[in-house]
């Protein structure tokens, strides 16, 4: 009796899985589960490609899934989604930028080219380490930093102007230096030994007395005086 209502229930079964409905019940749920086997592959291709730059690893991502069958799927997904990169392109892509914008922001804040420490936008002389900073424009007295060549509100050309005024103006006279009026001793200057004089040659004794003898009777008649007209000539001379 036992037997025989378990195979009553065996055929129960068996008939409820041989009726239409029933098999088309099941085709319907395999088909889904193929389908959501094909899209969890497709999902992990996708997904990988926003995640990675590489062109292999999306492909490898799915062929995971799809290796786990359509009955074991679920436990691929669970293993890609534990070896997959945690950040998207996208969001690595941002968090680059918002990098980039604090660092912008932090070399907008100015500091001394010197002593590095933070220094104010307005400010001409860094009180730290008294190092120059900016100027001021001549013209419209606003800031200007020193390597600019003309000014950014005036259109003033530093260069030129400064140039023209090195031109013009005229070099300052060099002053003296200041006399002490305190005397000093000055140095005697070396001895200079005068160069000896080449002797010179003994003249001829002979030519020496003829020429005293020629010369002294002439001499002696140019110192006599001449006789007054009427006067008689000296005694011992005879007129001629």
């Amino acid at each position: 009796m036992d037997l025989s209502f378990l195979s009553g229930i065996g055929d129960a079964i068996a008939a409820f899985f041989n009726s239409p409905i029933v098999q088309l019940g099941i085709q319907a749920i395999g088909i889904y589960i193929v389908v959501i086997w094909l899209a969890s592959a497709y999902w992990a291709f996708r997904d990988m490609q926003s995640r990675t730059a590489n062109p292999v690893l999306p492909y490898l991502a799915a062929a995971l899934v799809i290796g786990f069958t359509p009955a074991l799927f679920l436990f691929g997904i669970l293993v890609y989604r534990i070896i997959r990169p945690q950040e998207r392109l996208g969001e690595a892509y941002e968090r680059g930028l918002a990098e980039e914008a604090l660092i912008a922001e932090i070399e907008q804040i100015e500091h001394c080219a010197t002593c590095g420490r933070k220094v104010d936008e307005d400010w001409i002389i860094c009180p730290t380490c008294r190092a120059r900073l900016k100027r001021v424009c001549p013209n419209c007295s606003k800031l200007v930093g020193l390597d600019w060549s003309l000014c950014a509100w005036c259109g003033r050309d530093f260069e030129r102007r400064e140039a023209v005024a090195t031109a013009t103006v005229p070099p300052r006279p060099v002053r003296a230096p200041a006399i002490d009026a305190t005397p000093t001793a000055v140095p005697e200057p070396p001895a200079v030994t005068p160069a000896p004089r080449p002797a010179r040659a003994p003249r001829p004794a002979v030519a020496a007395t003829a020429r005293t003898q020629a010369v002294t009777p002439a001499r002696q008649s140019a110192a006599a005086p001449a006789p007054a007209p009427g006067a008689s000539a000296p005694r011992g001379t005879t007129q001629g």
